[in-house]
C-alpha cells in the first residue's frame, strides 16, 4: 500500500513535466511535409528550421547508401522501410557538432549543458543495487511515461499508400511508453504486400547485424525521454542479470510484478503492472486487414514465467553460455541472418547453440530464451516491449555485447558494409527512428555514448583528465611557489635535523651504562619483525 502510494505522490508530482522523442515527429505529420518529403522543424531556441540561426544544424538532403542488400528479401518498393526515410522524407535536419534531434535541439549521447559541451558518463546498475526510493522512483518514472501523451510524436496508422502518397495524413496521438512499443513492433512487423498476402521475412531490428546497435539506440532514446519526461538527468536504465537464474527473481510485486493468485498468466493486483493495457500484439489481425497497429488497448500485460515450451528452451542462460558468447571473435558471419554459424551477434541473438555456435532452428537460448521463458507477452517479438522487463533484459543484453566490445576493440569495418538483409548494413539507417541514426555509428564503446554498467567500470583516462584538469590549472599557476616553499622547508628539514642528532649523541654519552641499549640477539630481532606484522 505504501509502495502504490509513493508511486501516486511521484505520479502527481512529475505529471506537469513534458517530453519527446519517437518516430514521426508531429510538426513534419502535414500533408505538406509528407508531399514535400520534408521534416525540418524549427528549433524551439531560435525559431529556425533545425536551429539553423544558432549553429545547431540545417535542413538537407537525406543520402542514402547504395550498397547492396542480401537475398533474403526478393522484393523492391513494396515497403514504407525499405531506403530509410526516403518514402516518407528525403530531407531531414543534419546536425553539426554535438547537437542532435529532429530539430538539433538535443544533445548526442554523452554529451549535456546548454551548448551540449559537457561531458558525461551515467552508469546503469542492477535493478537489486536500486534502494527501495530508487526502485519505487523507477517505478514511478515507467507509470508516467504510460500514461503520458508525446507532445512532439506522433505514430502512423496507415501506410504511405492508404495516406494517398501523403496528401490524405493518417496519424495518432500515443503516450511516451507505447510510442516505444510501437517502434519496436513497426521495426519487425511483417511486410503488407496487398489482399490478405504478408512477407515475414524481414525484420528491421532482429536476426540480422543490426540487432545489437538497434536496441542500443531505442535503449538510450527511452532513456534520454524518461530524463527529460521527469527532469531527472541522472536516470539510467536498470539492468537484470539473468545469468545462472533458476526462475524469474525480478518477477515480484517489489519490482515488476509477480503472479496473479487467480490467474496465474496476469501480474499480481498488488503491482502497478497490472492494471497496464498493452498495445501493438495482434500481428495477424493487422496482416488480415493490411493495417498498422494503431495503439489501440489490447488486453491485460501476460506473463507466466517457466511454464514454456521446455523443449525449444530448456532453461535460462549461464554463466558458460555468455563466456561462450564472448569466446566468438566474428560479429557476424555468413549470410548474416538467423542461420548464421559462429557468429558472436546469431548466439548472442538466441539462434544458434551457446554451446557449439552452430545455428539451430529447433531451440531458442540466450536473448530469445529469456523471452521464450516468460510465457507471455514479452515472448512475442512485434508486442514484447509492453513488458517492463523488456528494458531491464535488454540492458544486460547490451552489457553483454559492450564486454565483447572491449574485448576485441573492433574496428567500425567489422560491422558488414554491405550483403545483410535490408536494412542491416552499415551506412544504412536504422528503422523507424527519426532523427537519423545509421547501424555503424553505434558500433563503438558504450562508454563513448556517455553510458556504463556497474559491473564493467573501470577508469576513463578522458574523464579523469577532464575531472583533474580545473586542478592542474591552478597548480600551473602557483607552482613557483610551492617549488620555493618545498626548497626552503628542505633546508630547514636539514638543520633542525643535525642539531637534533647532536644533541642526542652528548645526551647518550652522558648516560651510565645499565642504561644503554643492548644489541638484539638476531632472532629476536626477526621475532619482533613477525609481531610487528600480526
Amino acid at each position: 500500500m505504501r509502495g502504490r502510494m509513493l508511486l501516486a505522490a511521484l505520479y502527481c508530482l512529475l505529471w506537469s513535466f513534458q517530453a519527446s522523442v519517437g518516430q514521426f515527429p508531429r510538426a513534419c505529420a502535414s500533408s505538406k511535409n509528407l508531399m514535400e518529403k520534408e521534416c525540418c522543424p524549427k528549433w524551439r531556441g531560435d525559431r529556425s528550421p533545425c536551429g539553423q540561426l544558432s549553429g545547431r544544424g540545417s535542413c538537407q538532403d537525406v543520402i542514402l547508401s547504395n550498397a547492396p542488400s542480401g537475398p533474403q528479401f526478393p522484393f523492391a518498393g513494396v515497403d514504407d522501410r525499405e531506403s530509410w526515410p526516403s518514402v516518407f522524407y528525403n530531407r531531414t535536419c543534419q546536425c553539426f557538432g554535438n547537437f542532435m534531434g529532429f530539430n538539433c535541439g538535443d544533445c548526442k549521447f554523452g554529451f549535456g549543458g546548454r551548448n551540449c559541451t559537457e561531458r558525461r558518463l551515467l552508469v546503469r546498475r542492477s535493478i537489486f543495487d536500486l534502494s527501495v526510493p530508487e526502485k519505487n522512483k523507477f517505478l514511478a518514472y515507467l507509470t508516467l511515461a504510460k500514461h503520458t501523451t508525446s507532445p512532439d510524436y506522433v505514430i502512423p496508422i496507415g501506410t504511405y499508400g492508404q495516406m494517398n502518397n501523403g496528401s490524405k495524413p493518417m496519424f495518432k496521438d500515443i503516450t511516451i511508453y507505447d510510442l516505444f512499443v510501437w517502434m519496436h513492433y513497426y521495426a519487425s512487423r511483417d511486410t503488407l504486400l496487398g489482399g490478405s498476402e504478408v512477407w515475414k521475412n524481414i525484420d528491421f531490428a532482429h536476426e540480422a547485424p543490426g540487432f545489437l546497435p538497434w536496441h542500443r539506440v531505442f535503449l538510450l532514446l527511452w532513456e534520454q525521454e524518461i530524463q527529460k519526461l521527469t527532469g531527472d538527468e541522472n536516470f539510467t536504465i536498470p539492468y537484470w542479470d539473468w545469468r545462472d537464474a533458476e526462475n524469474c527473481d525480478v518477477c515480484t510485486d517489489e519490482y515488476i510484478g509477480g503472479r496473479n493468485p487467480a490467474n496465474p498468466n496476469l501480474i499480481s493486483p498488488a503491482s502497478v503492472f497490472s492494471s497496464w493495457q498493452i498495445v501493438c500484439s495482434r500481428l495477424d489481425d493487422y496482416n488480415s486487414r493490411q493495417a498498422l497497429c494503431n495503439g489501440t488497448p489490447e488486453g491485460p500485460l501476460l506473463r507466466n514465467p517457466g511454464n514454456h515450451d521446455k523443449a525449444r528452451t530448456p532453461r535460462l542462460p549461464s554463466s558458460e553460455d555468455v563466456e561462450f558468447c564472448l569466446n566468438l571473435i566474428h560479429y557476424d558471419s555468413g549470410p548474416m541472418d538467423k542461420t548464421a554459424n559462429f557468429s558472436f551477434r546469431n548466439t548472442l541473438e538466441g539462434f544458434a547453440s551457446p554451446l557449439t555456435g552452430i545455428a539451430d532452428a529447433f531451440r531458442s537460448s540466450m536473448h530469445n530464451g529469456l523471452h521464450i521463458y516468460m510465457n507471455g507477452t514479452i515472448s512475442q517479438v512485434q508486442g514484447s516491449a509492453n513488458d517492463p522487463l523488456f528494458l531491464l533484459h535488454h540492458a544486460f543484453v547490451d552489457s553483454i555485447f559492450e564486454r565483447w566490445f572491449r574485448r576485441y576493440h573492433p574496428p567500425q569495418e567489422v560491422y558488414p558494409e554491405a550483403n545483410a538483409p535490408i536494412g542491416h548494413n552499415r551506412d544504412f539507417y536504422m528503422v523507424p527512428f527519426i532523427p537519423l541514426y545509421r547501424n555503424g555509428d553505434f558500433f563503438i564503446s558504450s562508454r563513448d555514448l556517455g553510458y556504463d554498467y556497474s559491473y564493467l567500470q573501470e577508469p576513463d583516462p578522458v574523464f579523469f583528465q577532464d575531472y583533474i584538469k580545473s586542478y592542474l590549472e591552478q597548480a600551473s599557476r602557483i607552482w613557483p611557489w610551492l617549488l620555493g616553499a618545498a626548497l626552503l622547508g628542505s633546508v630547514l628539514t636539514a638543520v633542525l635535523g643535525g642539531l637534533t642528532t647532536l644533541l642526542c649523541r652528548r645526551k647518550r654519552g652522558q648516560l651510565p651504562e645499565e642504561k644503554q641499549p643492548l644489541l638484539m640477539e638476531n632472532e629476536d630481532y626477526h621475532n619482533l619483525l613477525y609481531q610487528s606484522h600480526l
